[in-house]
């Protein structure tokens, strides 16, 4: 029977391209016999970016629409990309086989940082203080984002979309097999809640990598590649 293809679903400020195509994703899945599908989030890549953070409430819409119309699709998603999957597969659930969520842990189920690196994006880094934990992290995320290929209006927007963190009840929709992978000095840390809110789960911690270098990680890569079969 052949194996289900396998969608990939980016991080803020990246793209299907800046994600998975750049690090080697895309090849060694093909490798492996497997069809990708690459989707870029509204606002990121080739989707369109409107500045109104109304318009980014629904981001899974971008989603499902990349989904075949028949048949399962495996998943690995990335930071904003995981979340938006697994609100995805909350909605869809039969339209998912296995999920890989890479880059997400407690601090994705607490209030958002959103306005700090919004106000960032939108004013340059110089806007923000210089002695505030917070502003640092938005500081790491808008030099991220700074790879001319954002449009930071758009960037703002999405991150001051009106939408609360992940719940247990999101996690609670997904009873697909998943695979949760964190590098032990990632901010969003500890994996533990999102482990525990997760019915059936694998999870694989990587020591010594941080948020942005999860994508580019082997240790990332390889587990995914396995867990995905």
């Amino acid at each position: 029977m052949p194996s289900n293809p396998v969608l990939l679903v980016h991080g803020f400020a990246s793209s299907f391209d800046l994600n998975w195509q750049r690090y080697g994703w895309v090849d060694l899945l093909q490798e492996e016999g497997r069809t990708v599908i690459g989707v870029d989030l509204l606002g990121h890549g080739e989707a369109p970016k409107p500045h109104d953070p109304a318009a980014y409430v629904d981001l899974e819409a971008r989603i499902l629409e990349a989904l075949p119309t028949e048949g399962l699709v495996d998943a690995v998603g990335f930071s904003l990309g995981a979340i938006t999957l697994i609100r995805a597969a909350g909605k869809a659930p039969e339209r998912f086989g296995k999920l890989v969520f890479g880059g997400i842990g407690a601090g994705n189920m607490k209030a958002s940082r959103s306005d700090a690196v919004a106000t960032a994006l939108e004013n340059g880094i110089d806007a923000l203080a210089d002695d505030d934990g917070e502003n640092d992290l938005a500081r790491a995320f808008t030099q991220f984002a700074a790879n001319g290929t954002n449009d930071p209006t758009a960037l703002a927007a999405c991150m001051r979309r009106p939408v609360g963190p992940l719940t247990v009840e999101d996690l609670a929709l997904v009873h697909h097999e998943c695979l949760v992978v964190l590098g032990d000095r990632d901010f969003q840390g500890p994996i533990d809640p999102i482990v525990s809110g997760l019915s059936n789960v694998k999870s694989k911690v990587l020591r010594g990598i941080d948020h942005f270098g999860t994508p580019q990680d082997f240790g990332f890569l390889d587990a995914a590649l396995r867990f995905l079969g």
